[in-house]
């Protein structure tokens, strides 16, 4: 029988161990997590700061002046400050008031901060996994998958986004050209050639590649040991940039064998259309014949191909070029009937190639508006409400389904690092500024907005003594797998892992594990594989496509006025507003003039350090009637015109 007494001992005991209990459980408070590099003046900002009460006031502080220089309040978790445009090079710092949840790190708010920092790295990593420098010496037996790239055969597409890169900012590239070829050249078009040059020498290679076999083919069918049908697509692309900016640096007779080639050979690889159920996969997470993969038959991969066929057909005033039309708007037409947000083999299971649906469709409207099939808006728009219900979380993460946030086997690394570059090419086809703000919460995901609160990458001492790495970012990802078959440790800009499952909504715990992790569940451990070449291709998407929506370029008197018709033998002013400052100096680049049927370029210079803002002039010659200023190519063109008139 209890007593009074004991029972209210043991209430005692009770009562005290659920308190402790309550303490041992109770979750931390976590940081502000920010982007560690910084933010784009004039975008979307914001932070997440988990676990933190609703309308907990947060200010930002400058760390040089220590004042405070902006005030807010947390809502679901998220600070906006969106509207703090400092023209500073000052870095800053946010502090949550009212509880224990310390400050963020250091961080930076200025012109094209993103570009400035990252568009370098975004190629260095394709310099650096090359399965051979000297294409002459090149094994393909040695190098897993056969290369390009050490961990990806021609499945890669390098050179497609390579081109666009390019394209979207040449004069940038200026600025590095001493690590490939000719120091006159820049080291992005030697890039591009030697991809060129390689898909052209194993174009019909179907021998032995390391540890890769028979992953290509039709179903019931034999396999390929080689997927030298997507060495076309390598060279479509180079084809259609040869008149728009290659022409100075590839030979005629070597682009016409490029062209060639892919003339003789596209039916009988069938690049002119989307090819389905072609490869096999090994992997857990889609093990099998696969409809979509990001081997080499992504969905939507044919329109890009067929476009730029297109382009070079029509730059040669061939009639061939009506037959690539067709073929780009067949493959459009697939997608826009066939692609479904709701299956997930067409959504993420696709990993790291699932940017590139949205992105052909999308390039389409870019390249050729008045041309694309019925229904291309459409299906854009569609997938523009499908993609903000499924972000619509504090971390704007990309959800697959209502009950899980991500795989909680694989890496997503072709989710957020991608994701961003597919919302900045929608939203700027379809004017929708609230997508292009989710795709800066997808960098900031990258960045250290995520359940980690790292980069994405590590930071790993060799990578730093390589210059390989963003600087600014304090924390990176916790793991690498330095010794996989991509060898990545000692490349630049490698992404390393992403979060699964279980570190959503917050990871409370990380644990470092050594050696191989495919396959395994780790709950604890922030997941790195080798990052590989198609995880980074689809980064070196988002980087290119971020710059649609900030180009500016304009002709105006000498009282900065614009204008659209201009007088003989007049003096008439060029600005540019691009991502071009890369330096703390006063920067220079150059714009295509096209006077009548005569083209130069002209320099201009960086009105002040880190403005990004570039200006010339320049006299027109009196016989003159149309003078028309570009910067950028293949759709990524920004143009002014004037008319010459007495």
């Amino acid at each position: 029988m209890i007593t009074i007494k004991r029972f209210l001992i043991l209430v005692y005991i009770l009562s005290t161990s659920l308190i402790f209990a309550q303490f041992e459980d109770e979750e931390p408070n976590y940081p502000p997590y920010v982007n560690q590099l910084g933010y784009n003046l004039n975008e979307s900002k914001r932070f997440v700061c988990y676990g933190a009460n609703e309308d907990l006031p947060f200010v930002i502080r400058n760390t040089r002046t220590k004042e405070i220089e902006y005030k807010g309040t947390i809502l679901n978790y998220e600070g906006w400050f969106s509207d703090f445009n400092p023209i500073s090079t000052d870095e800053y710092v946010i502090e949550v008031e009212g509880e224990d949840h310390g400050i963020s790190v250091p961080f930076k708010i200025e012109e094209h901060l993103l570009e400035r920092k990252s568009t370098k790295l975004g190629y260095d990593f394709f310099v650096d996994v090359r399965g051979f420098a000297d294409l002459d010496k090149y094994n393909m037996s040695k190098v897993y998958s056969g290369g390009p790239s050490r961990d990806g055969g021609a499945f890669g597409l390098e050179t497609i986004f390579e081109v666009l890169q390019y394209a979207s900012n040449p004069a940038v590239f200026d600025n590095w050209k001493d690590e490939l070829g000719e120091d006159k050249v820049a080291d992005l078009i030697d890039l591009i050639l030697w991809h060129a040059e390689f898909a052209y020498k194993y174009i019909d290679y179907n021998g032995s590649v390391k540890n890769r076999h028979g992953t290509l083919g039709y179903e019931g069918e034999p396999r390929m040991n080689y997927d030298y049908w997507n060495t076309l697509d390598h060279l479509a692309a180079v084809c259609a940039a040869y008149h728009s900016f290659l022409k100075p640096y590839l030979k005629e007779e070597t682009y016409q064998k490029y062209r060639k080639a892919c003339l003789e050979k596209w039916e009988a690889y069938d690049r002119h259309k989307v090819v389905r159920y072609w490869t096999y996969s090994r992997k857990w997470v889609d093990k099998g014949f696969q409809e979509f993969n990001e081997m080499g038959n992504a969905f939507g991969q044919s329109i890009f191909s067929n476009l730029f066929m297109y382009i070079c057909e029509k730059n040669e005033q061939s009639p061939e070029a009506d037959k690539f039309l067709k073929y780009a708007q067949d493959s459009a037409k697939d997608v826009i009937t066939k692609w479904d947000f709701n299956n997930p083999r067409h959504m993420w299971w696709i990993r790291n190639a699932e940017h590139i649906t949205p992105q052909s469709l999308g390039y389409f409207m870019l390249i050729a508006p008045g041309l694309t099939p019925e229904g291309t808006r459409e299906k854009l728009e569609a997938w523009t409400y499908h993609m903000k219900q499924k972000t619509s979380n504090f971390w704007k993460y990309r959800v697959h389904s209502e009950t899980e946030w991500a795989h909680p086997k694989t890496k997503e690394l072709g989710g957020a690092p991608a994701l961003g570059g597919s919302m900045f090419l929608i939203s700027h086809l379809l004017n929708d500024d609230k997508l292009r703000n989710i795709g800066w919460a997808q960098v900031d995901f990258v960045f250290g907005v995520n359940p980690v609160g790292t980069h994405l990458s590590n930071k790993s001492k060799t990578r730093l003594s390589l210059g390989g790495y963003w600087e600014g970012v304090e924390n990176g990802w916790p793991q690498s797998l330095e010794g996989g078959y991509g060898e990545l440790g000692s490349v630049r800009g490698t992404l390393d892992g992403s979060p699964l499952d279980s570190q959503f909504p917050i990871a409370t715990q990380i644990e470092f594990v050594e050696g191989k992790m495919n396959g395994q569940t780790f709950s604890n451990v922030a997941y790195a594989t080798e990052g590989w070449n198609i995880s980074n291709r689809g980064w070196m998407s988002t980087l290119t496509f971020s710059t649609l929506g900030s180009h500016t370029i304009k002709i105006t008197d000498k009282t900065g006025k614009e204008i659209n018709a201009v007088k003989p033998k007049t003096k008439i002013f060029i600005e540019l507003k691009a991502a071009l400052n890369v330096s703390d100096e006063k920067d220079k680049c150059w714009v295509d003039v096209y006077i009548d049927d005569k083209h130069q370029k002209l320099n201009l210079i960086e009105t002040a350090a880190n403005s990004g803002i570039f200006k010339g002039e320049l006299k027109l010659p009196k016989a003159s009637k149309n003078v028309t200023v570009s910067y950028g190519y293949l759709g990524f063109e920004k143009t002014a015109k004037v008319i010459v008139a007495d």
